[in-house]
């Protein structure tokens, strides 16, 4: 059998720094347990546009299509400000996304016991945190019909539609649902049912696709307002949270601050399984490009790592290979090794990111 192919796509920033770490322990899953696999690479963002005048080429959108999963690293800076919209880094992203129709975005929120003390939260309410954010991510007030910015008189208006289809929010439902089964068998479905008649079609599909095809599931419904505020207040009430695209970024980037850190947090978006059975898939770490420490090598490399051990869960089935690397960052972790935006009161050992991706591998050959 052929090996699984995946495409690297480094983009901007600290990024490039990030993959290097995670190419590292790819190869190093090759030359201790045998698990091969077939890497390309490639641009999206910035450098894109610098070599082809588009941040992602077609030829870049047609490989994304074929290989059975996609690495990221970040995208964007400060140099493309000026850019007309239609030619940002972040409408690489976006393509990709939508065109690989990746509908369900996993964003998990774990708290390592390690970094209990870096969370803006008391350690008490964050220690042993672990949430998945499920958010829907092709549709909804970032796609939707009509857009743009208008002249209505003598004033401009700014125009965003926020459409969902029955079909398109029972199929992140499901995701969901699938999930918690694997998990704590909770779903808290969040959307504004109170104000806005998306999100009173949002919790009546929910509510079916539950009452027919996981009753066995609990099922909670929330304002996604309230949500926020809960997120804060008492997190460890959740285990899978179900959201549309724009309440699904905001609440996913509060929770990732539950953690202590952006540097820290991977997210998983997939699509519909391929002919081999494996979703469609993209994988990539929740932080920025961070243009300002940019080869410096003080990049935090763990959400890009973990980034990859997500991939080796849901695209290649590898589940133990994957817990077998998110307990080696747990293990630095615990050993006091820290990058830049680890370093607490309480210290730590400093080290560079290229240091954290040799200790992580180290941890693993342990």
């Amino acid at each position: 059998m052929a090996n699984p192919s995946i495409l690297i796509l480094a983009g901007d920033g600290i990024g490039p720094e990030v993959m290097s770490e995670v190419k590292k322990i790819i190869s190093w899953f090759g030359d201790n347990r045998g698990l091969h696999f077939d890497l390309s690479e490639d641009l999206v963002g910035g450098c894109a546009y610098d070599a082809h005048g588009t941040p992602l080429h077609d030829d870049t959108m047609a490989k994304a299509q074929e290989v059975d999963a996609v690495l990221l690293g970040a995208v964007g800076g400060p140099k493309y400000d000026a850019l007309d919209f239609s030619l940002k880094p972040e409408r690489g992203l976006l393509r990709l996304r939508k065109e690989m129709d990746l509908f369900s975005n996993l964003r998990p929120a774990q708290c390592f016991d390690a970094l209990a003390d870096f969370s803006s939260l008391k350690k008490d309410i964050v220690a042993g945190l672990d949430i998945m954010i499920v958010r829907e991510l092709t549709s909804g007030v970032y796609f939707g019909e009509p857009r743009g910015i208008h002249t209505e008189g003598n004033e401009r208006v700014g125009i965003n539609t926020q459409r969902y289809t029955e079909s398109e929010i029972a199929r992140v439902a499901r995701s969901a649902f699938e999930l918690a089964r694997k998990r704590g068998n909770k779903v808290c479905s969040m959307e504004k049912a109170n104000v806005m008649e998306s999100g009173i079609l949002w919790r009546d599909v929910v509510t079916e696709i539950h009452a027919k095809e996981y009753p066995d599931v609990e099922l909670s419904h929330m304002y996604a307002d309230n949500g926020a505020m809960q997120l804060v207040r008492n997190p460890k009430q959740f285990d899978v949270i179900v959201t549309d695209n724009l309440f699904g970024d905001l609440l996913s980037d509060a929770a990732a601050m539950l953690t202590g850190s952006l540097g820290m947090l991977p997210s998983a978006s997939l699509g519909a399984p391929m002919a081999n059975g494996r979703p469609k898939a993209l994988y990539e770490p929740v932080h920025g490009s961070a243009p300002d420490i940019a080869g410096q090598g003080k990049a935090n490399p763990i959400a890009c790592i973990l980034s990859f051990a997500m991939a080796l869960r849901y695209s290649f089935d590898l589940g133990t290979e994957a817990d077998q690397l998110e307990a080696a960052v747990e293990k630095v972790l615990a050993d006091g090794l820290r990058t830049g935006d680890l370093m607490g009161p309480d210290g730590g050992t400093p080290v560079s990111t290229s240091e954290m991706g040799d200790a992580i591998i180290a941890a693993l050959a342990a």
